[in-house]
This record gives C-alpha cells, structure tokens and sequence, in this order.
C-alpha cells in the first residue's frame, strides 16, 4: 500500500491517492481541484483510479472530481454519503446536493475492496451531516473532522458540535495507533493527537 498527497485546489485541499502497488489499481481520496496535477501523479504511479472516495460533499473537496474523471476517460466509482446529498443542504456548499444519480452512497459500516485493501466506512458527522472517516489499514482519511491539534468547524451548513465530539471518541476509541490524513494541513497520528489534541481530549472524557 502506498499514500502520495497533493495539496490542491484553491485553499490547499489534502487530495489522496491510496495505490495497491501489486494489483495497479488505486482510490483518488478528495479531489479538490487542479485535476491535471492529479492526473499526473496518477499516470507516474501507472495505474487504474477503481474509486473516487469523498469524505464529504464540501465544494473543496470535489471540485477537480469531474474535471478528473474526464481526464482518465474510463468509468470510475464516486462514492459520498447519501446526508451531504440532501437538497435542502447550501449548495454553495455543497454543489451536488440534491443531485445524486451516478454516484454511489456508503454507509457506516460498508467495506470497498481496492486489490488486497480494505476500506471501511465510518460514519463522523458533525462538520458535516455525512462526514465519514475512511480506514485502510493503519491509516484514517479523516476529511475534516479531525485535525493536527485541531478539529473541523461546526457553523457552516449541517454542522454539529455535539456530533462531532461523539465522532471525535468514536475515532479516539480505535485500538492501536493509526496515521491521520486530515483534509487540509499537516499529517499526524492518532497517539500523538489522543496526548495533545484538546478537542479530541476534551470528546474522550465525555
């Protein structure tokens, strides 16, 4: 399993390319935008994007999506939560609410295979009403729900604290150590922010 990270988009996105580099066959994490770069660094690692994965219907996060399926010029899965597709969502925000055919909803719980890697779904929703946090192995693709010393804001469209402080315990409370890949700034781990992170601190003692 390999991880390449792209900060793209206009305010630095995280984007994610998650590679099985035995089968050839990877999963694009949030493609925020300058789809060219992202389909550069596809074509270097040579191989076939099976998955585009959003952790949550936010503009900043998807917008090079189609722009990325148009450059590989094959039939990918989209995959969001079925609650950031709700009409009634800002679609300023939220561009696709309200437009759901040709993209596939996972749920908490539902597992994707990418070659020999498994994807588990966990629903964390508080900064947005779909938030999920996607696990692959030791790694946690976290959107923006969790963050370096930090955690997602909670007043935009659909936000909840109280949501995201029980999705703060719920990641909190996984066994082991796990590396975090947030939305946007610097990669961590799961032990260093559980010791010094005051929001994940502050949802663990609830």
């Amino acid at each position: 399993m390999k991880i390449k990270m792209l900060a793209v988009g206009s305010i630095g996105t995280n984007c994610y390319i998650l590679e099985d580099t035995e089968n050839k066959v990877a999963a694009v994490v949030d493609p925020g935008g300058d789809a060219e770069r992202i389909k550069k660094a596809i074509d270097e690692a040579g191989v076939k994007i099976q998955y585009i994965l959003l952790t949550h219907g936010h503009y900043d996060h998807l917008d090079g999506m189609l722009d990325l399926v148009e450059l590989l010029g094959y039939p990918v899965a989209i995959y969001l939560n079925r609650k950031d597709l709700q009409s009634s969502l800002d679609r300023r925000l939220f561009p696709f609410a309200g437009k759901v055919t040709g993209y596939c909803c996972y749920n908490d719980g539902d597992t994707l295979q990418l070659g020999d890697i498994t994807i588990t779904v966990m629903a964390t929703p508080g900064h947005t009403p779909g938030s999920v946090t996607l696990v692959a192995g030791d790694v946690l693709f976290v959107g923006d729900t969790l963050f370096a010393g930090s955690c997602g804001r909670t007043d935009l469209d659909g936000g909840s604290y109280k949501d995201l402080m029980k999705s703060l315990k719920r990641i909190g409370q996984l066994e082991g150590d796990f590396h975090v890949c947030p939305g946007h700034m610097d990669l961590t781990t799961l032990d260093r922010e559980r010791e010094t992170n005051p929001y994940l601190i502050q949802a663990m003692r609830g």
